[in-house]
């Protein structure tokens, strides 16, 4: 650590720094430009010196191999130069992070732009390769950081993944930096706001510099960025926290206090707010997931949902309403996110479909105030059967004739999604999805799903907290929008007479139990076994998680929740002959 008693130190000025939590689309470089300067205007109206930006904010996080195209670099390079020229009015000077093409390497890098140029530049050296991210794939790594000096103020910027290591933030302390400002693309998983508070408290107490931990939000594909920015003092404690989920501008001061900078309390972003988010992940089938866990989840699905929707410019979803709790949930998330008016359901009913379903449907989207569809399908599933006919001749009905119905499911969905260009919702959840209790080209049909990382317990969990709470900014109604005779009655697809999901496969609070060994923890069948399960079960299930990977590989993206979804986090090989024991 160095030495701060610098004399000339106990003089300076209070230091103005705004936060910048905003959500940028990526690839909208003059939109993610005016996102900047509009909060560069906010933050000058605030008074403040200096205005911190997410991760990558000008090109939007993570731009994946896009960030290879030399077209985007030269966008991003030229819309960089002129808010670097703007600079020269006086007003805040801007940490702004983007790609940063030098000798032939791309740099995930972080810019001081000050009295009108580029003042500074400092890159990325930790990459992030393991889970949802792909860094070295598109970006060289960088030189350990240097501070960079900011109106007698030495600045350590370490960019996101750097602060998951000591040598980062040792370095720039030892080089005599006074403060951590660290940008951020952080996506949200459950537990994951306890292990950042934890890590950057770390940081900070070794390095005896107060820390800003600078979050993007807003939904990007799979991945949330939940927001959730704070900052935490020389001790590691936390002393301001901004709300997650939501862009937020706040300006904060830091104040010299001996030979060491302290953030001043903020009234408008207290730290007490962290408390409420500081949650650790839950295991389905073990423990059963707290009111804050749940309200995370569905913040989640919410605002991954409506950004998909908005930032690929879809004017509405329309979803298939079976009468069971997947797509009254599914239903739900979509109102909630987007408004009554901009959701379509539709029942489409076969010979097997219960009266108690249709009802259910009806009740349903009646208490979420949307449009119901009606689309029978069983002329069609007879036509196809007639069509069939002569080849299945003397062959007993199967699994075949049932995947007729969700297919002919998926050409009406599709077909309304083609004249209206509303995107197909897909109502799958994370049970189905693993052990392939889902129909290619039927009910897997669709653009996104947001239950695609949740399992059927927390489904049933969600479907009963949305009953009788709402999470802010919420565009649905208050009170209960999912009927309990949902909640309550057996899952089914309704594909033959008097089926049950359970026909098929083990009930959901043992199923949900074996998959979080198999799937989160990597456990093998010996092991999940030890914990009360049935050897035979778990072999059954384990067998049914890799069989059905090639259709993952076609089913669509989803709100990543856990820490191994079932897309980014996890890639197994679709041909696999391995099995432990």
């Amino acid at each position: 650590m160095a030495d701060r008693s610098n004399p000339e130190r106990s003089g300076r000025e209070p230091f103005r720094l705004s936060l910048a939590q905003l959500n940028p689309i990526v690839g909208d470089i003059d939109g993610n430009a005016r996102l900047i300067r509009e909060a560069r205007n906010r933050a000058a109206a605030d008074g403040a010196h200096l205005v911190v930006f997410p991760e990558l904010v000008l090109v939007g996080y993570p731009p994946e191999d896009l960030v290879l195209r030399p077209s985007l670099l030269d966008a991003a390079d030229r819309a960089l130069s002129a808010i670097a020229l703007e600079t020269a009015d006086g007003g805040p000077a801007l940490l702004l992070t983007a790609p940063w093409l030098s000798d032939g390497a791309v740099y995930n890098a972080v810019f001081l732009l000050a009295d009108g140029a580029i003042a500074a530049i400092r890159t990325k050296h930790e990459l992030p390769n393991y889970g949802v991210f792909d860094e070295k794939r598109v970006f060289a790594a960088g030189p350990t950081p240097e501070p960079m000096e900011f109106r007698g103020y030495s600045l350590g910027v370490p960019i996101c993944e750097d602060i998951w290591y000591p040598t980062v933030t040792a370095a720039l302390a030892r080089a005599g930096a006074d403060i951590l400002i660290v940008p951020n693309g952080s996506p949200f998983e459950l537990g994951k706001v306890a292990q950042r508070i934890d890590l950057a408290g770390k940081r900070a107490r070794e390095s005896g510099l107060p820390l800003v931990y600078l979050n993007q939000v807003g939904g990007q594909d799979e991945l949330v960025f939940d927001g959730g920015s704070f900052v935490v003092d020389e001790t590691g404690l936390p002393v301001i926290a901004l709300p997650a989920w939501t862009e937020t501008i706040l300006t904060i001061e830091f104040r010299q206090n001996g030979n060491g900078l302290r953030p001043a309390p903020c009234p408008a972003a207290p730290p007490e707010t962290l408390a409420r988010r500081m949650t650790e992940a839950f295991s389905n089938g073990a423990v059963d997931p707290t009111d804050d866990d749940l309200a995370e989840i569905y913040a989640a699905m919410v605002l991954g949902l409506r950004d998909y929707v908005r930032k690929n410019r879809f004017p509405g979803v329309v979803l298939g309403m079976s009468g069971g709790i997947d797509s009254a949930l599914s239903a739900a998330v979509a109102v909630d996110a987007l408004g009554a008016d901009q959701v379509r359901c539709v029942r489409l009913p076969s010979r097997f479909t219960s009266d108690l379903s249709q009802d259910d449907a009806a009740d349903c989207a009646d208490l979420l105030g949307v449009h119901l569809m009606t689309l029978p399908i069983a002329e069609s599933v007879t036509a196809l059967e007639s069509t069939l006919a002569p080849l299945f001749a003397g062959r007993a009905p199967d699994t075949t004739e049932e995947n007729l119905q969700a297919r002919a499911r998926g050409v009406l969905l599709m077909a309304l999604s083609n004249k209206f260009g509303w995107m197909v919702l897909t109502t799958g959840n994370k049970s189905e999805m693993s052990v392939g209790y889902a129909t290619l080209y039927g009910d897997m049909c669709g653009g996104y799903s947001v239950l695609k990382d949740v399992y059927k317990t927390t489904v049933f969990a969600l479907s009963c907290w949305r009953n009788r709470a709402r999470i802010e900014g919420a565009l649905g109604p208050d009170g209960t929008v999912i009927p309990q005779s949902i909640i309550e009655k057996p899952p089914t697809a309704e594909l033959r007479p008097g089926q049950t999901d359970q026909d098929s496969l083990p009930p959901y609070d043992l199923l949900d139990g074996i998959l979080q060994g198999l799937i989160e923890r990597e456990q093998p069948a010996l092991e999940i076994a030890a914990g009360g399960y049935a050897i035979e079960t778990v072999r059954r299930v384990q067998h049914m998680l890799y069989a059905a990977e090639y259709k993952r590989r076609q089913a669509p993206p989803g709100v990543k929740i856990s820490r191994r979804n079932l897309s980014r986090d996890r890639r197994y090989p679709i041909t696999n002959a391995f099995r432990d024991r």
